[in-house]
């Protein structure tokens, strides 16, 4: 039912929705292929059921925010956003960043993406506070990394040095996001 609202979904000719999904979809299909071609690959149901579901939610709420977002950098950032998390989750399940996965160290940065959401969410999702948010996801990130390194989680399995590296491959996705929020029209806006 067409309610005379165009929208900017509506309104573009290339479908971004079936690309997205399909992408999602050929993400899971690769480890298939893979386990036919080579026995160092060997995904259980399990890794299959978490991958769908990281994949799904990151999906969903890819589509959530961009319906939401009011301008193309807000897009963007949220874009940015989802992407640092899908790694940070796929990255942490697959091989663990403090550690092997199984150190259950490696739940922390369950916390990290928490203290995003929940800054988000206070502030509506709008830019100013999308700005707060990521800021506050760096953060929590740099302070669970000198903490780790402090207390020695992950020793020997994980540098400290290993530990800087990882986390700050993180720092772009967090950061840019910060600065494509910034960047938003509506940024004077209060939240």
């Amino acid at each position: 039912m067409n309610d005379g609202i165009e929208t900017s979904a509506s309104r573009s000719k290339v479908p971004w929705r079936v690309i997205g999904w399909g992408s999602a979809a050929g993400l899971l299909l690769l480890p298939v292929v893979a386990m036919q071609l080579t026995d160092a690959v060997r995904w259980t149901l399990g890794d299959f059921v978490l991958a769908a579901l990281a994949l799904g939610v990151t999906g969903l709420a890819l589509e959530l925010a961009l319906r939401i977002a009011p301008d193309t950098a807000s897009r963007l950032g949220f874009a940015l956003a989802l992407a640092g998390a899908l790694l940070m989750v796929w990255i942490n399940a697959a091989v663990g960043i403090i550690g092997p996965s199984a150190n259950d160290a490696n739940l922390l940065y369950g916390f990290v993406l928490l203290m995003g959401l929940l800054t988000a969410a206070l502030g509506n999702f709008q830019p100013v506070a999308m700005v707060r948010a990521m800021l506050a996801t760096a953060s929590a990130q740099v302070l669970l990394t000198v903490v780790a390194i402090v207390v020695g989680l992950g020793q020997p399995e994980t540098s400290a040095l290993e530990l800087v590296a990882v986390n700050g491959f993180f720092m772009p996705f967090w950061l840019g996001s910060a600065l494509l929020f910034r960047l938003s029209p509506r940024m004077t806006e209060d939240p």
